[in-house]
C-alpha cells in the first residue's frame, strides 16, 4: 500500500467544512498571545501556534521596512473564516493585519475530523486531542 492509499489520509474537502490553515503576524509576544487566545475562546479556531520570532522586510507606505514580528498560524475550516477574520481584525494592533489563508488539500482523518469537530463554533471536543 503506498502512503497515498492509506486510510488515515483523506482530502480535506471542497465544501464550508474543508480545513484552512490561516496566518497573521504580530509585533511582539504579548500581542502574538493575546490574539491567540482571542481566537480561540471565540471557537472560530481549533488550533494555533505561536512561532518564533522572524524578521520581516516589505513595503508600507512607500517605505521599505523592516520589523521583528511573531507569526501565528491557525487552523479553522472555510465555514469559520469570516468570524476568524472579525476576530484578528479586532485584537490585531495593526491598521492592516497579514490575514492569509491556503487550503488543506490532504492530511491525517483523525487530525482533520478534530480541527472540524473543534473550529465548528460550539464547546466540544477530548482533552486528548491531537495537536
Amino acid at each position: 500500500m503506498t502512503v497515498s492509499e492509506s486510510a488515515d489520509i483523506q482530502p480535506a474537502g471542497e465544501a464550508a467544512e474543508s480545513i484552512l490553515v490561516a496566518m497573521t503576524n504580530l509585533p511582539d509576544e504579548a500581542s502574538a498571545a493575546r490574539v491567540a487566545r482571542a481566537v480561540l475562546e471565540a471557537r472560530v479556531a481549533a488550533c494555533v501556534n505561536r512561532l518564533a520570532p522572524c524578521q520581516s522586510e516589505y513595503w508600507w507606505q512607500g517605505r521599505l521596512e523592516q520589523a521583528q514580528e511573531w507569526p501565528l498560524l491557525i487552523k479553522t475550516t472555510r465555514a469559520q473564516y469570516a468570524g476568524l477574520e472579525a476576530v484578528i481584525r479586532t485584537e490585531h494592533p495593526y491598521d492592516v493585519p497579514e490575514i492569509v489563508t491556503w487550503p488543506v488539500g490532504a492530511g491525517f482523518a483523525p487530525y482533520l475530523a478534530w480541527v472540524r469537530e473543534e473550529a465548528s463554533g460550539k464547546p466540544a471536543g477530548d482533552a486528548t486531542a491531537p495537536r
